[in-house]
């Protein structure tokens, strides 16, 4: 069932619900890794590769097709007659060149929604629940769109579609779909619930008919609109809500506190950290998350360290950093590769001007 709206649609029934949603970060209000930047997507990359803003991860099969940023930029301007129903930031697409997409091809963004915020759905049994799942869209292509909705297992796959009919205009889409009562779906666990994809391109083989469950993975509906098809062609999405129910409600907006928050469930950037002279060339610190992470966190840093001694720097020659433990709330971490270190001395964060220095904490699904 697809219903759709053009752009300048008032909202008569508008109110607060509160967490009716079960996208995060469904306005691309937070982009902690990226911070703004322009990211390029790789195959299988990491974080700062393939997430230009919280929560939407994005998958290609072939890498370089398409940048994906946070926007507005610094550099845009003339962007608030362009953005739908008064959000401020969307994720914008845009193609790199003119590419065929194989049969086995996909090039997509997603958002993989944790079993505990979907567990109440009970997919998968006689009782599931219908969801509505809605959306601004914008593109410089015009025609029939898609993606799907599917199981962590990426055996159910529901694909959508729906039509943008005019270029370079806000529409805003609303899809409603009648719960899996098949197949496998995780419950309230801190695994993936369910996935949302959003179709950017795909091949044959992940296309089948819209509007109908299918057994196996399909991202796309049969020949939806495929933007790594055409080179500098755009694709911009917002104000994304997926809710239970058979319409779709007004947007859930939340504090802006309370939803980096709950993007920080998932990622985080540490700075400020204080830590002690391990040995000559490394410094053990001690972290405390700023919430409880989904998982025990995969930890980085985002450039080389930088760290004072009694008003001396000292800046690691190339990163390195283990964790001798972790947790969902903390961890004990220890950097290497400093010269001149001296052992049991206080060590101090420093913002290595030019290069700002961060940890970073990943437990993306």
């Amino acid at each position: 069932m697809l219903t759709q709206v053009t752009s300048g649609m008032t909202d008569t029934n508008a109110q607060y619900y509160g967490f009716k949603s079960r996208i995060i970060n469904g306005a691309m209000n937070i982009s902690q890794g990226a911070n703004g930047a322009s990211v390029t997507p790789t195959v299988a990359g990491s974080y700062a590769t393939n997430y230009a803003v919280d929560r939407f991860n994005t998958f290609a099969t072939v890498a370089s097709k398409y940048t994906i940023q946070q926007t507005p930029s610094a550099t845009e301007t003339g962007y608030a007659t362009r953005v739908g129903a008064g959000f401020k930031n969307y994720l914008a697409v845009t193609s790199s060149s003119s590419y065929s997409v194989a049969s086995g091809d996909y090039f997509l963004i997603s958002q993989s929604i944790e079993g505990f915020n979907t567990a109440d759905l009970v997919f998968g049994t006689s009782s599931a629940k219908t969801v509505t799942l809605s959306f601004w869209a914008y593109s410089s292509l015009t025609g029939t769109f898609g993606g799907s909705l599917c199981n962590s297992a990426l055996n159910r796959s529901y694909p959508f579609s729906y039509s943008i009919p005019v270029a370079n205009t806000w529409t805003q889409i609303s899809i409603t779909i009648a719960g899996d009562t098949s197949g496998t779906w995780v419950g309230a666990t801190n695994g993936a619930g369910l996935i949302v994809f959003f179709n950017l391109g795909s091949g044959t083989s992940q296309s089948t008919t819209a509007g109908a469950w299918a057994s196996g993975f399909y991202s796309a509906p049969t020949g939806a609109v495929s933007v790594v098809g055409t080179s500098g062609a755009t694709f911009y999405l917002t104000g994304v809500q997926l809710e239970k129910g058979t319409q779709a409600t007004s947007f859930d907006y939340r504090p802006y506190g309370t939803e980096l928050s709950l993007c920080q469930r998932y990622y985080q950037l540490m700075q400020g950290i204080n830590g002690s002279g391990e040995n000559s060339t490394n410094v053990t610190m001690s972290l405390s998350y700023k919430t409880e992470m989904r998982a025990t966190p995969t930890i980085g840093e985002t450039s080389v360290a930088k760290i004072s001694e009694n008003g001396a720097d000292k800046t690691q020659s190339s990163i390195a950093i283990s964790t001798p433990s972790a947790t969902t709330r903390g961890a004990l971490i220890n950097m290497g590769n400093f010269t001149g270190i001296t052992q049991y001395r206080p060590y101090f964060w420093n913002d290595n001007s030019g290069s700002p220095w961060a940890i970073t904490l990943s437990a993306e699904l």
